[in-house]
């Protein structure tokens, strides 16, 4: 029995353009879904901006203060247990990990500059945000798909009643509002953790480190550490409400939706924040 013919060059040929072929397609196809994605996140964010900024001299668009309220205390008050633990811990191991650098320097009293700006300008907005978007985001997207599921929302429709204004607009309002909230509080408690460990191991007199804190930290850290927050929630709010209000394949299309908002919100604040950061480095802010 013969063997079979060895291919030839032109059948390779084929076969490598066929593979390159589908390999630009399907990037193309990925790029398309992107760009589609992002659309419609801008589609939401702006039908979101035009309700709130129609409830400033509509009253009948206005969100109601209970509404509202409860979902601050959904997203943001809850969230400040978690919130203080993880940054005490960030301020601590600023300070142990700075101390042998410093102290081969004879400043070790300078730890609280770098604790302080790092906290203020970034690591209080942007842990926060990250621990937000697990805490909150992921609770938004679960909240509305389940919705979604349950047909509540084209209940509402058929009530002549937006599902933007009554859903969306309250929980971006909390999400932007307590975030930035949060993050005042992890700029103190980071700023705190440091103290703690400077003044209890590294023998830093507390004075002294606040003081150094004082001297180092200007308005321009807390201000532009507390926009990128705002920033960051808004992130937040308008990924978890597009997954959840397109949610599709009942309890899994769900979890599959939570599951997404976490890593597309930890993605985009990263990305967002190195945006930020180049600006801010750029104009001297």
């Amino acid at each position: 029995m013969s063997e079979a013919a060895p291919e030839t060059g032109p059948g390779r040929l084929t076969a490598g353009i066929i593979a390159v072929g589908h390999a630009t397609q399907n990037a193309c196809r990925g790029l398309v879904e992107r760009v589609r994605y992002v659309g419609g996140i801008g589609y939401l964010l702006a039908d979101t901006a035009r309700w709130i900024g129609r409830g400033f001299y509509d009253r009948r668009a206005r969100v109601s203060f209970s509404i509202l309220a409860a979902q601050m205390v959904r997203v943001g008050v809850r969230s400040i247990p978690i919130i203080v633990l993880v940054q005490t811990f960030i301020g601590i191991i600023l300070a142990l990990q700075l101390a042998p650098t410093m102290q081969d320097y004879g400043s070790i009293e300078k730890i609280a500059v770098i604790v302080g700006i790092a906290m203020f300008r970034e690591l209080g907005p942007l842990l926060s945000a990250v621990v937000l978007s697990g805490f909150a985001g992921a609770s938004i997207a679960a909240e509305l798909g389940a919705m979604v599921e349950a047909e509540e929302i084209k209940a509402l429709r058929a009530h002549a009643l937006n599902p933007i204004r009554f859903l969306v607009v309250p929980r971006c309002v909390a999400t932007v509002v307590m975030l930035v909230g949060l993050a005042i509080v992890a700029d103190v408690v980071g700023v705190l953790g440091g103290l703690f460990t400077a003044w209890g191991v590294l023998d830093v007199p507390p004075l002294i480190y606040l003081d150094q804190t004082y001297l180092a930290v200007v308005y321009k850290d807390i201000f532009t550490g507390l926009i990128k927050a705002g920033v960051f929630g808004l992130e937040i709010a308008m990924i978890g409400c597009y997954e959840g209000l397109n949610v599709r394949g009942g309890a899994e299309g769900v979890g599959r939706a939570t599951t997404a908002t976490v890593v597309k919100s930890i993605v985009a604040l990263i990305a967002t924040d190195c945006v930020f950061t180049t600006v801010f480095y750029l104009f001297k802010l």
